[in-house]
């Protein structure tokens, strides 16, 4: 007597009631049989992942930490980082607004064992259900500019970070990242040089790096 067949497991997290109600309902149509399960915050999916693996996740990266906080892009970042350290055998699709941020990520994207597909939010569910289809099989998705943009290393984003995003001066930057003054504004040249920024008479380099880093999605 053959074995009987597992229902295929499928965990959404998304924050948005309307939206995470529409990609069930999508799922559900193409995936009669699955099991598919919800969370609204990182700390409600990470506790639920670790009691146990599904064939599949599909996560917006605007997520709340735990419930009663803001939704933010960086908590997704935070979270995917974790997740794919933690299970490289994980099939994933990012599911958000906000896919340029995944930049942040493409050294561990690019090494990533299992599927991972990304779904831009305001494409039709169509191309999120295409996705899904690539990341149960395995495949590798992300977009084209994303494929050949930028190399950023992890101390460059810590850098534009806490001076974008905490406001920290480049003393105060270097005292967090236990390294020296010199170091930070050594960081800050490499930065500007991936963005392809440089002085010009009259315009704040500062403030055009962190237009530039906004654009490119390094930071929010």
């Amino acid at each position: 007597m053959p074995a009987p067949q597992t229902k295929t497991k499928i965990f959404v997290v998304d924050d948005h009631e309307a939206v995470l109600g529409g990609t069930v309902a999508a799922l559900e149509k193409q995936y009669a049989d699955a099991d598919i399960r919800t969370a609204r915050t990182a700390q409600e999916a990470t506790e639920s992942l670790a009691l146990a693996l599904p064939d599949l996740l599909v996560m917006d990266l605007s997520i709340p930490e735990k419930s009663g906080d803001t939704a933010q892009t960086e908590t997704g970042i935070q979270m995917l980082r974790s997740l794919m350290q933690r299970y490289p055998e994980l099939n994933i699709v990012v599911q958000s607004a906000h896919v340029k941020a995944l930049v942040r990520l493409k050294p561990i994207i690019d090494t990533h064992q299992a599927g991972f597909t990304i779904a831009d939010k305001n494409l039709p569910l169509r191309e999120m259900l295409t996705k899904v289809d690539w990341a149960m099989q395995g495949l590798i998705y992300t977009p084209r500019d994303m494929r050949t943009g930028l190399e950023v290393k992890p101390e460059w984003l810590d850098v534009l970070h806490l001076a974008f995003q905490e406001g920290l001066q480049d003393k105060a930057i270097a005292d967090r990242m236990n390294v020296s003054e010199r170091t930070v504004r050594h960081y800050w040249t490499k930065v500007q040089d991936a963005l392809d920024v440089y002085p010009e008479s009259g315009k704040n380099i500062r403030i055009q790096t962190e237009i530039r880093a906004r654009e490119e999605g390094l930071i929010d």
